[in-house]
C-alpha cells in the first residue's frame, strides 16, 4: 500500500481532512474575518464534514468517486467563490484519476496540476494575487520535483505553508479583500492558508497510514 492509496485510503483522507478543518476553524474565521466574510473557517469544516460522511458512506469507493463526493459536498455546502474553487479542485482531481483503482505518484501529479488548472481557469488568479493560488501552485510544481509519494507530500507541504506566509505581504485583487487595497498586507490570505493546512494534512495522513517506518 505503500506505493498508491485505494479508495478506502482517500475515505480515510477526507476523514483527516475534516478532522483538520474542524481544527483550524477558529483561525481561518479569524483570517477571513480581516479581509472577508469571517466564515472561511466555519463554511469549509460544514463542507469537509459532509463529506467525511458521503465518503464512509460509499459501499465500494474509488478514489475518484470519494473525490468526486467530496467536491460536491465543497460546491454545496461551502457557497460562493470560495465554494466553486474548491469544489472545482476536488471535481478536477476525480477526473484525472477516473477508473483507476488506485493513485500511485504520477497519478497525483496529474491530478494535482488538473485541480490548479481547474481553479486557475474559474477563478482567474495567478500567483500573487493573495488567493488560494498563492499556497496551491508552489504545492503542486514542488510535488511534482519530488521521486516518490513521501518527498513529493513533504516537499509540497513546506511549499504551501511557504505560500500562504507570502500573502501577507500582498495587496489582494480579487474577492471582498480587494477593496482594502493597502489595508490588505500585513494580513495572510484565508484561502491560502486552508490550501496549506490541506498539504500539510496529506503529508501527515501519508507519514502516518503509508510511511516506512
Amino acid at each position: 500500500m505503500g506505493a498508491a492509496w485505494d479508495g478506502r485510503g482517500f475515505v480515510g483522507l477526507i476523514q483527516a481532512l475534516n478532522e483538520a478543518m474542524q481544527a483550524a476553524k477558529a483561525e481561518l474565521n479569524g483570517l477571513d474575518s480581516a479581509l472577508g466574510d469571517g466564515d472561511h473557517g466555519e463554511s469549509l469544516a460544514a463542507a469537509f464534514a459532509d463529506a467525511a460522511e458521503k465518503a464512509a458512506s460509499l459501499s465500494e469507493p474509488s478514489p475518484a468517486a470519494v473525490l468526486q463526493a467530496t467536491s460536491q459536498s465543497l460546491l454545496n455546502r461551502m457557497g460562493g467563490a470560495s465554494g466553486a474553487l474548491y469544489g472545482t479542485l476536488f471535481l478536477r482531481m476525480s477526473l484525472a484519476v477516473k477508473d483507476r483503482p488506485d493513485v500511485a505518484l504520477e497519478d497525483w501529479q496529474a491530478a494535482l496540476s488538473a485541480g490548479l488548472a481547474g481553479v486557475q481557469a474559474r477563478g482567474k488568479a495567478s500567483p500573487g494575487d493573495k488567493t488560494m493560488v498563492d499556497a496551491l501552485a508552489p504545492a503542486v510544481v514542488a510535488f511534482a520535483s519530488a521521486t516518490d509519494l513521501g518527498g513529493a507530500f513533504a516537499a509540497a507541504a513546506g511549499a504551501a505553508q511557504d505560500g500562504a506566509a507570502a500573502t501577507a505581504a500582498m495587496v489582494a485583487k480579487f474577492g471582498r479583500a480587494k477593496f482594502a487595497g493597502d489595508r490588505a498586507i500585513g494580513h495572510v490570505d484565508a484561502g491560502a492558508r486552508s490550501v496549506a493546512i490541506l498539504f500539510v494534512t496529506l503529508h501527515e495522513f501519508w507519514e502516518g497510514q503509508y510511511g516506512e517506518g
